[in-house]
């Protein structure tokens, strides 16, 4: 039996075509502010967003009042003067008759009815909510996850206001046009590395696709200049997130690249989930103008690592000096260990101060003050050192830096007092809005067969389902998001899955207005590397069911998934009419210490899945066969590039 072949359109493609069919059906007749046009999910990923188009005679403004449950639920928001109204609506409730309200400058209104659907199960409810609609306003606290669960938004009483069905990865922020950078479902490289970062207006359309050479994963910031740092890697030469890029905003370009391996020793320093593949894994990047530097947070090594933006040389870092052994002192320098970290001021040597370990998302603060979640994994760089997860904690933690003294204080924490019900052994982040007033989330909590989770909960889940057993009845995942202000906890919700971060956003800005056409997938793949010898084979004849092999072919890449015994050998190949290309594809078993994003991970361990550029492959057709060890089978595929 031969495999199969589908084309799949990217979702720029999909959102463009729905877009056309809409504003042809807007077309048909002329609609009014009493009769206006209304769609529900326009471009197809965000189901609790409508469009609302009318036109008038005379220019008018148009205020918006999206009806909450109660009057604090309400969200407003005013469009600029126009004759041609295009109204985008957010905030609506799932499986809701909801009620907007339109006002015209002249006090003019018009009331319609929107009825939203279910929402599906991986769209989370709260099992705690608790702050006021005062402090909370029409905030909304989005979140993105990391277990099987939904991108959502919720209000200050806990409903979902927003969510995707689009399995976004990593984290959601607003840019300065108010659109927001999120990263893409397609992905890349495992376990979760994708393809690059969406820029999307909240109304669900991507307006471009930013793609990287080396893939994306974990963090990506705007700069003054509206070009965006993009943390990737080359993982040609072995090794992953240990690399960022400056990427041009409207070409795609790579403008600049900051490579760590250039600043920091790769083999010490350690924390225990350190491996020579991922021995830095760097979770987020943080710009600060004032010293015009780079701080880098590098699980993997327990280090904040703060390099020059010019020369990418390391300025200092934030972490526990234990464990850094300089194996080669003619390259880093003998004093590297004097020379680069920080030691507690004396009044802390032997008080309340606690080094972070494995932590995540670094923050410089207007004072130059360094906050981050500290993970907290093991409490210490030396292994018999080590404490569990029953005994450990969690926490927000803010450090004070002199760095002509090379000396840190601790000046503000939050999360260990709470001991292992706040203990995150990954993901999660802080957030800082001004003095005194914090966001604090733990979002990877995680309780297996009544024991508190000391690695990434997500990977339990396939360990679960290859033994046979229902893993949502012995894992138990918690997210908690707190505010804090003036020390007092002003906001927290739980939620029964785990999230990779927090960000509390508007859902209306005014830079967000939604402008038609076709969006733009800027940058490049790059070209996928081939082999060059060829295993010697015997025709095998069709491909067996047992491989399960399946093809997409996209716009920019074809996809190759099947399932090989771990260790096979197995090549891919594109046979045309004048050439012929070759691609290994890699079945050893790999394990993975940190699991950041679970989404994509697939309960079968013998799957693989693997992507092909376009780029480099000559248009054309091409017989698709796969070698599995000395034996070259026939797909019976044939595609057309």
């Amino acid at each position: 039996m031969s495999a199969t072949i589908i084309k799949v359109d990217h979702i720029i493609t999909r959102q463009y075509e729905a877009e056309k069919e809409f504003l042809k059906e807007y077309k048909q007749k002329k609609y009014t502010f009493e009769e206006p046009y209304v769609k529900l999910n326009p471009y197809l990923i965000a189901p609790l967003t409508a469009l609302v188009m009318f036109e008038t005679d005379n220019s008018t403004g148009v205020k918006i009042t999206v009806k909450g449950k109660e009057n604090a639920g309400d969200i407003d928001f005013e469009f600029p003067e126009a004759t041609k109204h295009v109204i985008t609506v957010y905030g609506l409730y799932i499986d809701h008759a909801n009620q907007v309200e339109l006002t015209l400058d002249d006090g003019k209104k018009t009331t319609l009815t929107i009825q939203t659907n279910k929402a599906p199960d991986k769209v989370k409810l709260p099992t705690k909510m608790e702050t006021t609609p005062e402090y909370f306003m029409d905030n909304i606290m989005f979140v993105s996850p990391t277990s099987p669960a939904m991108t959502s938004g919720y209000d200050y009483k806990g409903d979902v206001r927003w969510y995707s069905t689009l399995n976004f990865s990593f984290d959601l922020k607003r840019l300065k046009n108010g659109r927001i950078l999120i990263g893409t479902e397609r992905l890349f490289l495992p376990p979760y590395h994708t393809t690059g970062v969406y820029e999307m207006g909240m109304v669900g359309k991507i307006y471009k696709e930013f793609r990287m050479p080396g893939g994306y994963h974990h963090d990506a910031i705007e700069m003054e200049d509206n070009n965006l740092i993009i943390l990737t890697q080359w993982p040609w030469r072995g090794t992953v997130e240990d690399v960022c890029e400056l990427v041009d905003r409207n070409t795609g370009k790579i403008l600049k690249a900051w490579d760590y391996q250039k600043a920091l020793p790769q083999d010490t320093g350690g924390s225990r989930s350190q491996s020579t593949y991922d021995w830095f894994h760097n979770n987020a990047v943080w710009y600060d103008k004032k010293t015009n530097s780079l701080s880098l947070s590098g699980r993997h090594q327990d280090a904040i690592a703060n390099i020059d933006y010019d020369t990418g040389e390391l300025n200092w870092i934030i972490g526990d000096p234990e464990g850094w052994i300089i194996n080669d002192p003619e390259k880093w320098g003998a004093d590297f260990v004097e020379k680069y970290f920080f030691k507690p001021v004396k009044e802390h040597c032997s008080g309340d101060f606690d080094w972070q370990y494995e932590q995540h998302a670094c923050v410089v603060l207007p004072n130059g003050d360094i906050m981050n979640f500290d993970n907290g994994s093991g409490r210490s760089k030396i292994a018999e050192k080590r404490i569990g997860a029953k005994d450990n904690f969690s926490r927000g933690v803010r450090y004070r830096i002199d760095t002509d003294k090379m000396e840190i204080e601790q000046v503000w924490q939050y999360g260990k007092e709470r001991g292992e019900k706040f203990f995150s052994t990954y993901i999660c982040n802080v957030e800082y809005y001004d003095e005194g007033h914090y966001l604090i989330h733990s979002g990877g909590v995680g309780v297996v067969d009544g024991e508190t989770c000391d690695k990434p909960s997500v990977m339990y889940i396939n360990d679960l389902v290859n033994a046979g057993e229902d893993w949502e009845k012995h894992l138990i995942m918690n997210s908690i998001t707190v505010e804090e202000k003036d020390g007092v906890v002003v906001y927290e919700m739980n939620l029964p899955a785990n999230y990779y971060r927090a960000e509390k956003l508007k859902l209306y800005s005014k830079g967000d207005l939604l402008t038609f056409g076709k969006g733009q997938l800027l940058g490049t793949l790059g070209v996928t590397e081939e082999i060059e010898t060829i295993p010697p084979t015997t025709p095998g004849g069709m491909i067996p069911d047992k491989y399960n092999v399946k093809f997409a072919l996209e716009e920019d890449r074809l996809i190759f998934k099947a399932s090989f015994e771990r260790g096979q050998l197995v090549v891919l190949q594109l046979e045309g009419k004048n050439n012929t290309h070759s691609y290994f594809t890699n079945t050893a078993k790999m394990s993975f210490m940190a699991m950041c994003v679970g989404t994509f991970l697939d309960s079968d361990n013998r799957a693989i899945e693997v992507p092909i550029s376009r780029e480099g492959i000559a248009a054309g057709e091409y017989k698709i066969s796969v070698i599995v060890e000395d034996k070259k089978y026939d797909t019976g595929v044939i595609a057309k590039f």
